[in-house]
């Protein structure tokens, strides 16, 4: 079976790629709208911040003051370098025609190298963090050596498919459990959200470094989007009366999230809000797995692809320069 789908990409050309994976897109649409998604996440980050800020200075001015320069420290520390961080991530080009095929695939390599430069700077780095597979980052740092390309690629799939994706799933349960439980001890509607905003980020962030690429544009649309809604959802919860009927049926739903089901069913009793922004915070980071996976896979099968001219474009072409070499002989035999 893997032996067919390798023969079907080196079968595949570029104009195959460009008609089975490219979609049309707007880059400048994506950026504009991802910029707007951020706003609103900061506008009310800060309206949060700014509501516990007013209650403390209505209790003391200076104590007011002095809560206002920690909330600065604290937007800066949970909101701007998540999102930073975030957006300036190596990423692949993917979505690609024939004629910026070439450049994706330069830009891709340089991005496999930063990649697994990064995670062997950190491997050795941080002691004890467990994130990546020693055998394959030794693999990693060979290949960079002799400039081997395919022996990179082998060792960076291999350290996705394994290492990296059970890491991935750790960061995912305790983010989720993070969530579930600041909730469940909450008591206010607006910081169940804040703290669904920033847990989200935040975990967003972990997957974005672990892996050590962001999604292109147009998903990190999606994956900010559905950060906006997971705070909408989690400020509407605090005010409505679930039944015990909803509790099981999230609870259920909950069990066909990988890893979340069993840790996350001692919360149910407790408080469903807490089942609830646990159970959005996993979603939203197996979503951006999801995402990472789609475009390493296919920066892998582009990077496969022989970029060869069209058979009858080529002829053409050469034929249009052999006329051209004998139209001067032509004029000067009529001369």
């Amino acid at each position: 079976m893997e032996n067919d789908k390798r023969k079907d990409n080196e079968k595949l050309s570029i104009y195959d790629y460009e008609e089975k994976y490219v979609r049309r897109q707007n880059s400048r649409g994506a950026r504009l709208v991802l910029f707007v998604l951020a706003g609103l996440i900061a506008v009310f980050l800060v309206w949060c911040l700014l509501s516990i800020v007013m209650q403390i200075y209505d209790l003391n001015v200076y104590a007011g003051y002095a809560a206002a320069a920690v909330a600065a420290a604290v937007f800066i520390a949970i909101y701007v370098v998540p999102v930073v961080k975030i957006c300036r991530s190596e990423y692949f080009i993917t979505n690609v025609n024939s004629r910026r095929a070439a450049g994706a695939k330069r830009h891709n390599r340089r991005a496999r190298r930063n990649i697994a430069a990064r995670m062997i700077d950190f491997n050795s780095g941080v002691d004890g963090a467990g994130w990546y597979d020693d055998k394959l980052i030794g693999e990693m740092q060979s290949a960079l050596k002799d400039n081997d390309d395919l022996a990179l690629k082998g060792a960076l799939t291999a350290m996705y498919k394994g290492k990296v994706k059970r890491t991935a799933q750790d960061i995912i349960l305790r983010s989720s459990l993070k969530s579930a439980a600041y909730s469940a001890l909450s008591q206010s509607s607006r910081i169940d959200a804040a703290i669904v905003v920033v847990v989200n980020l935040q975990l967003v962030k972990d997957i974005v470094f672990l892996y050590g690429f962001r999604p292109s544009e147009a998903r990190l649309v999606k994956i900010f989007a559905a950060v906006v809604q997971n705070a909408l959802i989690a400020y509407g919860l605090g005010s409505v009366k679930l039944g015990n009927g909803i509790v099981k049926t999230m609870g259920d739903a909950a069990k066909g999230i990988p890893f979340l089901g069993t840790a996350i069913s001692a919360l149910v009793d407790s408080s469903v809000q807490g089942l609830a922004n646990g159970t959005m915070t996993a979603v939203i980071g197996f979503q951006t797995i999801k995402y990472l996976n789609k475009e390493y896979r296919l920066q892998n099968i582009l990077d496969g692809i022989e970029l060869k001219t069209d058979e009858a474009l080529q002829e053409t072409c050469a034929e249009l320069e052999r006329e051209l070499r004998r139209a001067p002989k032509k004029q000067r035999a009529v001369q």
